[in-house]
């Protein structure tokens, strides 16, 4: 069409600065998402926030700190602060104190805790992987140098899908190696089994059974003497009430993932913008669900 990406951007934005004009896109918000996304080389990042009902995108703007989400809850109507609900991943950042204070100093309350005092906040679910907290984490070393596996620890080489997968899905070679862990190596075989503990408390539909799992495996991490799930039983502890509310209410990071998945797609379509504004209106357009009434269609 022989017009500059720049002229482009700027028709975008327009025409998402008039299609906001004809929809509340805070209509309707009960429970929240917020997450960032990487939209640029250079650390650059969005912080977008979803509708966890819906799975629309409801407001994004560049930056990732406390004062970019500030700005959120300032573009937020005072009346819909009461009833929200949210899923935060990062809660010590957005949601809870400031983790990253100087030593001696006040802690700061994070926006979420201090602009939804009623809010529900939930944790997201664990995604699948290697048991947790066994191989990631900050515990987790510098990578040992790559060299030729011999003895019990070529013969365990061969187990790592059989410890990932879900028992349901393992295959009859896979099972069969998972009894050989079990039978040789009962350490590992028993931070596998808690591994399944914990993805099974994500499972149950009851509260009050999910309740109770996750003390019974809470118990049994804490004498487990595996320093990792010990650590991890600790965390979870702290933060049981908003990890049983995730729980009660089918909140995950499953929606707020794939608005960032189509932010990224609309990024390597568009082979990268130079303003986030162009950026930020057509993932309004598309991902936000305002899409505009073209001529001659219905």
């Amino acid at each position: 069409m022989r017009i500059a990406w720049r002229t482009v951007g700027a028709i975008t934005t327009r025409v998402w600065d008039d299609v906001e004009t004809l929809h509340d896109r805070f209509a309707d918000l009960t429970r929240l998402g917020i997450d960032e996304t990487s939209y640029q080389r250079g650390h650059r990042y969005l912080t977008v926030v979803v509708d966890h009902d819906s799975g629309r995108l409801v407001w994004a703007a560049p930056g990732r700190d406390k004062a970019t989400l500030e700005a959120f809850f300032d573009a937020l109507e005072a009346s819909r602060r009461g009833p929200l609900r949210g899923d935060h991943p990062r809660v010590g950042r957005w949601g809870g104190l400031d983790q990253r204070r100087r030593r001696g100093s006040v802690p700061q309350r994070g926006p979420v805790r201090r602009l939804l005092p009623h809010r529900l906040l939930g944790h997201r679910r664990p995604r699948r992987g290697p048991p947790a907290g066994v191989e990631r984490g900050p515990w987790r070393g510098p990578p040992a140098p790559r060299t030729r596996a011999t003895g019990h620890a070529k013969q365990l080489k061969g187990a790592r899908y059989a410890l990932w997968k879900n028992p349901e899905n393992l295959t009859t070679r896979q099972q069969a190696k998972l009894a050989w862990v079990a039978t040789t190596d009962p350490r590992l075989h028993r931070a596998y089994l808690l591994k399944e503990g914990l993805r099974l408390v994500f499972q149950l539909s009851y509260h009050h059974e999910a309740i109770d799992a996750l003390e019974a495996w809470i118990g049994w991490a804490r004498r487990c003497r595996i320093p990792a799930f010990v650590a991890l039983q600790k965390r979870i502890v702290k933060h049981k009430a908003s990890i049983l509310a995730a729980i009660e209410h089918g909140l995950s990071n499953g929606r707020i993932e794939s608005v960032n998945t189509k932010i990224r797609l609309i990024t390597r379509i568009g082979f990268g913008f130079r303003s986030p504004e162009a950026l930020i209106a057509l993932a309004m357009l598309n991902p936000g669900g305002h899409k505009p009434a073209l001529p001659g269609r219905s």
